[in-house]
């Protein structure tokens, strides 16, 4: 088979581990069920919430847009967080989070955004080590909520993979 319909053991090639794409599925129909558009600002995962839901097909209609901006020069332009916001508290911060989840808000036709910032690794440093992230959930007409995680130093593909499960999981009770 060509590269798009290529098989392990018979099975179709996933991207995503099955229990994450269940999960992302479950978050479409109840996104689905109550009209609700969806909207990502994402720095450490690259795209990989996003990726994660157009992983489905039909997603399209409840996922409006992914914003990634890994560069704090691309966190101002597409997302308007203020480079003072990113000189004061840095681009791994609660605050930071919490203004990429309202720009991409502002920037979409979302009514919920989640947004996530951290230092997947290798390294870090000894205020913000290896497996820090901050997640936030802005959703219209509500106040942007933040939290902390600490994975660990897990490895960075393992980093990334539970911040896309966290970002799933904390857009989940809001829709």
């Amino acid at each position: 088979m060509g590269a798009k319909g290529r098989t392990i053991a018979g099975s179709r090639l996933m991207i995503f581990p099955p229990a994450l794409i269940e999960a992302a599925r479950a978050l479409l129909v109840e996104c689905r069920a109550r009209g609700i558009m969806v909207a990502t600002a994402e720095s450490c995962t690259g795209g990989l919430i996003g990726g994660l839901l157009t992983e489905i097909p039909g997603s399209s209609d409840i996922f409006d847009r992914g914003f990634i901006t890994y560069s704090n020069d691309s966190k101002t332009a597409l997302l308007d967080v203020s480079a003072e916001l990113i000189s004061t508290y840095g681009a791994v911060s609660a605050p930071v989070a919490c203004a990429m989840a309202e720009g991409a808000l502002g920037h979409s036709k979302a009514d919920i955004a989640v947004a996530v910032t951290g230092v997947s690794g290798p390294g870090g440093s000894e205020n913000k080590p290896e497996g820090l992230v901050y997640f936030a959930l802005a959703h219209l007409g509500g106040v942007t909520q933040s939290e902390e995680k600490q994975f660990g130093a897990i490895g960075r593909a393992e980093v990334r993979l539970e911040t896309v499960r966290h970002a799933i999981a904390m857009l989940m009770p809001t829709a």
